[in-house]
Parts: structure tokens; C-alpha cells; sequence
């Protein structure tokens, strides 16, 4: 999320921010193969996900806040790519991340707009999950 953050704050190249964030403390600790995807991914597919994300958004993508805006972007990649990891917990991870470094209640917003999207990305997983409930 910081990467992408950073990305969009300051427009650095991918191969930049990559580098800033694997000088962080205990980088070491992360997985680095999905770090990577996420990180090109999300910037390589920006203008795609921002169109996903601007049918489920109450204003422009630019105008939200860079925090919420990476953490929105990392959960439709997550739901359009990673598709072994269930849409539930993409989403909850999301919001795990907005509620540490997004606004009081941008972890509200996060979580709403990414049960919109997963609706439309991951339709018939969504749809079993809401038949199970009943």
C-alpha cells in the first residue's frame, strides 16, 4: 500500500518505489513475489481499475485521499488477479490497511465501495456467499 501510495503522490517510476519500499525495516518479512505483482500490477492497470472503481465511488478517483485511493486499487487488483485468495478476505485486508493509515472512517468507505466492486468482478463467488447465508 505504501508503494502505491507513493506512486500516486509523487508519479515515480515503479522500479523507483519497489526500491524505497524494500529499504524499509522488516521488508524482509513480506512476500516478495505478491509485493511485486500488486506493485506493477496496480500501476501497470491503474487506468482499468480506476474505471472499476469510478462506477462504485461517490466522486472522481483522483479526488479521494491517496491512502484510500491505494488501498482501493490493491483490493480490485486483488479481486480481478487474485482470484485463489477468497473475495472476502481481500476486502477485509483492505480495510485492515485503511483503518492503519486512512482516515477515521475510511475504513467504512473502503469496505463499501470493494463489496460494490466484488459484486461486479467476483459474481457468482459473491452470490454463493449470500446463498449460503440465505
Amino acid at each position: 500500500m505504501q508503494g502505491i501510495y507513493e506512486w500516486l503522490v509523487s508519479g515515480a517510476s515503479a522500479e523507483l518505489v519497489a526500491a524505497h519500499v524494500g529499504e524499509q525495516t522488516d521488508f524482509d518479512k513480506c512476500d516478495a513475489a505478491h509485493f511485486e505483482a500488486l506493485l506493477h500490477g496496480c500501476i501497470r492497470e491503474a487506468a482499468a481499475i480506476d474505471e472499476v472503481l469510478a462506477r462504485h465511488v461517490d466522486r472522481k478517483t483522483t479526488l479521494l485521499s491517496p491512502v484510500e485511493h491505494s488501498v482501493l486499487m490493491i483490493g480490485v487488483y486483488e479481486l480481478t488477479h487474485c482470484t485463489d485468495i477468497p473475495y472476502k478476505v481481500a476486502i477485509n485486508e483492505a480495510v485492515e490497511l485503511a483503518k492503519s493509515f486512512g482516515g477515521t472512517d475510511g475504513h467504512k468507505y473502503v469496505n463499501g465501495v470493494l463489496d460494490k466492486a466484488a459484486a461486479d468482478l467476483r459474481k457468482v463467488e459473491v452470490e454463493a456467499m449470500r446463498a449460503r447465508r440465505g
